[in-house]
């Protein structure tokens, strides 16, 4: 026992924070290894994907995609009357979510031997980590997956008003008569796509010159003329300075002085790394930007050096906020923590897409980011609604 630990202090080969879906996978697999395994979760087990990000979002965007289907079908398939019910898609995403109860997956982590403690964990030294009043000592290390958050900006005003996360809309029954979406990257381009096919009137705000600012340009205007074709208004090349709530609605006012007004505020300006309560410090690990640095191995990285007993997967570690890459990530440090040899992460050709109507997929480097880098580039473009497939597709 070493100077630091405790003879309350309880033990484990494995002590991991968060349970997104690579934490959980991680903790299964060490566990069916025959390894003591203890999770740590705060919130629900399994992460944003399943209740909050990935399954309920594109649960509420394929019912919106049928709807806009059966409106366009009477130029291909026949006379078709479509009445939207909100009502249902909601019930939709409860269903899904197993209405935000996570009794599954917890069971599912316990039959595979896991031990979950309920609450939010710190590092207090080498291979220690406290919960509320509770001590683990690590036996062979500590393993972090505990996200993100959906980041505020610091805009003048918002912190005071009731504006709404991609949390808050997901589980509200209530469609709104108007919604303002600051932010115009994927998440919120989805979303305010899924409510102006139910009829809310949308506008989009984006301070960059374009929507998907880190897509290809081309990508970006294709999906601006889809979403204004249902209606939304995208606002790009003025941010906003200071937002307002009285009497039920929301006023937003921008660099250019225009004021927006609607009944619901959407903030979707990108995500904010849960590392600022575990304690990094204690064990010298830095943070760039709340993100930490790992080696090919998800072992944490302190002045280039890995740290002893220390990885990390998913959204922390800066490889972009998907569950492919937490999953993938989690394999690779699993394997590292059993003293397993094996081929380290690559990231040279990380696929993504923007789940919008029409869906946005890329892999890789985008044009710009290689030739920055100072890659001979060829690029090539077709439109796919001119090929023989897209004349049999249909109109619309």
């Amino acid at each position: 026992m070493d100077a630091d630990t405790t003879a309350d202090d309880l033990v484990a080969d494995v002590v991991i924070l968060g349970t997104g879906p690579g934490g959980e996978a991680a903790a299964g697999a060490l566990a069916r290894a025959g390894l003591q395994v203890v999770a740590v979760e705060a919130s629900l087990v399994g992460g944003e994907c399943p209740y909050y990000g990935c399954i309920p979002s594109k649960t509420l965007l394929r019912s919106a995609e049928l709807l806009a289907d059966a409106r366009r079908a009477d130029e291909a398939a026949g006379k078709v009357s479509v009445v939207p019910d909100f009502s249902t898609a909601y019930a939709r995403v409860r269903e899904i979510t197993a209405d935000w109860d996570d009794s599954a997956a917890v069971k599912r982590l316990q039959d595979q031997g896991v031990r979950l403690v309920r609450g939010t964990g710190s590092i207090i030294g080498p291979g220690r980590v406290r919960v509320d009043d509770r001590t683990f000592r690590a036996g062979r290390g500590i393993l972090l997956d505990v996200g993100t958050r959906p980041a505020v900006p610091g805009i003048d005003g918002l912190s005071d008003t009731p504006y709404w996360t991609n949390r808050d809309l997901l589980r509200s029954p209530d469609l709104p008569t108007s919604l303002l979406v600051l932010g115009g990257g994927a998440v919120g381009l989805e979303l305010a796509q899924a409510y102006a096919r139910y009829g809310t009137t949308v506008t989009v705000i984006e301070g960059a010159d374009r929507i998907l600012a880190q897509e290809e340009p081309e990508a970006s205007a294709l999906l601006a003329a889809a979403l204004s074709e249902d209606g939304i208004t995208v606002r790009t090349g003025s941010g906003a300075v200071s937002v307002a709530h009285d009497a039920g609605r929301f006023t937003v006012t921008l660099e250019d002085g225009t004021a927006l007004d609607a009944q619901r505020l959407l903030v979707s300006a990108g995500r904010a790394p849960n590392t600022d309560r575990l304690g990094l410090d204690v064990v010298g690990v830095p943070t760039q930007h709340g993100y930490l640095t790992t080696d090919e191995h998800q072992r944490i990285l302190a002045d280039g050096a890995p740290v002893g007993g220390l990885w990390a997967i998913g959204d922390v570690t800066g490889r972009g906020g998907f569950t492919h890459v937490s999953m993938y990530q989690s394999a690779i440090a699993v394997a590292d923590i059993r003293g397993q040899s094996g081929p380290g992460a690559s990231y040279r050709a990380l696929p993504r897409v923007t789940f919008t109507d029409p869906e946005i997929g890329a892999v890789g480097l985008t044009e710009a980011q290689a030739r920055r880098r100072g890659l001979d580039v060829r690029t090539g473009s077709a439109d796919l609604a001119a090929s023989s497939r897209g004349a049999t597709y249909g109109p619309g």
